[in-house]
């Protein structure tokens, strides 16, 4: 097991986040020992963005100095007229509250800005905080492949962050995996869970899922059938594929880090059935579910 490859997500250490969390926002000093076991087991990396409540100050109170912190720039104001001033003083922000001089990598939550008016400054702006040493790297957050479609035709960037699991494995069908690799782009798939849902048993579904109930019984019956559990078949279908530098896994307590850790340890290579891969866009994109 590669330790290096799990990425902390902190969403919900600044607020109540995922299908699956019936605990809400993590306390402090769960906080405080979760990354303390995860530093023991070489874990390095910490997922958080401007948009996820005060996760932010609750790192920089925890202390990140072990850490590398990737963050996530807001939606860019309709009305700002100093884009790469925005974009510095948004990030001056993210380094004080984080208690840090430097960030790993800055990521565009909103990436499709980059195609209005202000989207060549956007990028610019991107550029300077690398230039500047204020990140290392900068890069995408994507909601899907054609995201990149209408994208990296026309910028570069080091990293794009993803959403790869058991049902939606556009990010790979589309061979944008192999493609981003192979140009030198750093991938890391979030969303291993389907925010949570492909852990749910079937008596804890909630309401507005009736419409895709043959995938999700294909997958309990495929897990009854093969005898493994959500939790280790999920993160064994994403770090089965080595394209994936980080898989980005959010943790509600120091308990459930050290259920993730032992499964990571015992991964098993079957894979689930292609039939469960899915593209619909309401099914895979947890922001439409209450639509």
């Amino acid at each position: 097991m590669d330790a290096n490859r799990l990425a902390i997500g902190t969403a919900q250490f600044g607020m109540d986040y995922g299908i699956a969390n019936t605990q809400g926002k993590v306390k402090d000093e769960e906080v405080a020992l979760i990354l303390n076991r995860a530093i023991q087991d070489g874990v390095h990396m910490l997922d958080t963005a401007v948009g996820y409540g005060d996760s932010e100050s609750v790192l920089g109170h925890t202390g990140i100095n072990e850490w590398q912190v990737i963050t996530k720039l807001p939606e860019l104001p309709l009305d700002c007229d100093d884009v790469c001033g925005w974009v510095r003083r948004t990030i001056i922000g993210s380094l004080q509250r984080l208690e840090t001089k430097s960030l790993y990598a800055v990521l565009l939550h909103r990436p499709r800005q980059l195609t209005g008016g202000n989207g060549e400054a956007l990028y610019r702006g991107l550029q300077r905080l690398r230039g500047e040493g204020l990140c290392a790297k900068v890069g995408l957050s994507i909601n899907g492949p054609e995201d990149l479609d209408l994208l990296l035709p026309h910028f570069d960037f080091d990293i794009v962050q993803a959403p790869f699991n058991v049902v939606d494995r556009r990010i790979e069908t589309t061979g944008w995996l192999v493609s981003l690799v192979d140009a030198g782009v750093e991938v890391h798939a979030r969303s291993a869970f389907l925010q949570g849902l492909l852990l749910l048993a079937a008596t804890g579904m909630p309401a507005g899922f009736e419409r895709w109930k043959e995938t999700l019984e294909l997958w309990r019956s495929w897990l009854v059938e093969s005898g493994r559990e959500p939790l280790e078949a999920c993160l064994s279908f994403v770090l089965s594929h080595p394209e994936i530098a980080h898989i980005v896994v959010g943790v509600d307590s120091a308990v459930q880090l050290e259920q993730i850790l032992t499964v990571m340890r015992n991964l098993k290579s079957e894979m689930p059935p292609q039939a469960l891969s899915s593209s619909d866009p309401d099914l895979v994109e947890p922001s439409r579910w209450r639509a």
